[in-house]
């Protein structure tokens, strides 16, 4: 297997994930609507399914794909929810493993069926910076 940049990105972003969820405290921007806390967590971590989803031999795979990045990010973020409670001042949220489960679903699940979403996230410099693996799986839409 060929390692390319889209098996980079899910790395460093579990990286930062992990960093920050070691900081006793962590600054966030203030979203009135929701709890700014959740949809962070569902955000951030629907990011991550996304880019483990963009890896070509795990995007070929469809559903399969998409059930596969959705459940690596649910026990990422169950282990993230664990490495927080060593943490002081930091405690272990199962709301926050449920925002980050669903922001993996809806982010794969967005990134598989919506082709808007994945020509945007797809999106080429250059005409040469498009892969082969995005053309087909848009021309199957």
């Amino acid at each position: 297997m060929k390692l390319t940049r889209a098996h980079i990105w899910p790395v460093i972003l579990a990286v930062c994930i992990f960093l920050v969820s070691g900081q006793t405290h962590v600054a966030t921007p203030d979203v009135s609507l929701f709890s700014n806390d959740k949809l962070i967590h569902l955000l951030v971590f629907g990011l991550l399914a996304t880019s483990i989803l963009r890896i070509p031999t795990i995007r070929e795979r469809k559903w399969s794909g998409v059930i596969f990045a959705a459940l690596i990010v649910s026990i990422y973020g169950g282990l993230d929810e664990l490495h927080q409670s060593t943490t002081p001042g930091r405690q272990v949220e199962i709301a926050d493993w449920v925002a980050d489960t669903l922001g993996a679903v809806i982010a794969s699940i967005l990134y598989l069926k919506w082709s808007l979403y994945r020509r945007f996230l797809e999106f080429p410099i250059n005409k040469k910076g498009r892969t082969q693996s995005s053309a087909a799986l848009e021309k199957k839409d």
